[in-house]
């Protein structure tokens, strides 16, 4: 395996398996951040693949001040997000609207990482993005806001309201677990 620092420099040298080995130590790890903000998975593919290009075209951009995963991640973010934008994906973000949040019942136990992310994928493009965003991706709402060209007021509404659909979506699949266990 390839140090960093002699990776990043085959791949700005050009060199073929000095990329393919950039590929294959993140595909991976950023396909799951693709799937996170597609509506498909061939979307998802999609975002990586432009990710990558994006990747080796702006490689020499990298500061070394962060670790090149970080980096790696940000670039497939941006591109997600950029992709996103020009399909107009963000029509159903609307300007802010008050929304209670009461998502700290604790209805998380006993579902798996899969169960949570399908159910984050079943969130409407805009909740999803700025749940995405905030809650995984550690943005804050002036962050998505600007990088969203939507309100910081706008960007928490979305969040409560993904939030409170999660929280729906959590109880129904509780209660059908439960419906489930208590038939047995």
């Amino acid at each position: 395996m390839t140090d960093e620092k002699s990776l990043i420099e085959g791949c700005l040298k050009g060199h073929e398996s000095y990329q393919f080995e950039l590929y294959k130590r993140y595909a991976g790890k950023m396909m799951m951040v693709c799937k996170r903000y597609a509506g498909s998975k061939q979307e998802a593919e999609d975002f990586l693949q432009e990710a990558f290009i994006r990747i080796y075209d702006k490689l020499h951009t990298y500061q070394h001040s962060g670790s090149l995963e970080g980096w790696v991640r940000r670039v497939v973010v941006h591109t997600a997000l950029n992709k996103l934008r020009s399909r107009k994906y963000y029509d159903d973000i609307h300007e802010e609207m008050p929304v209670v949040d009461h998502t700290h019942v604790d209805v998380m136990s006993g579902f798996g990482e899969k169960d949570l992310l399908n159910m984050i994928a079943a969130l409407p493009t805009g909740y999803r993005t700025v749940f995405n965003m905030y809650a995984i991706d550690g943005y804050d709402h002036a962050e998505i806001a600007e990088a969203l060209g939507i309100s910081e007021g706008t960007s928490r509404s979305q969040l409560a309201k993904a939030r409170a659909t999660l929280k729906t979506a959590l109880e129904k699949q509780k209660k059908t677990i439960d419906r489930a266990y208590q038939t047995r």
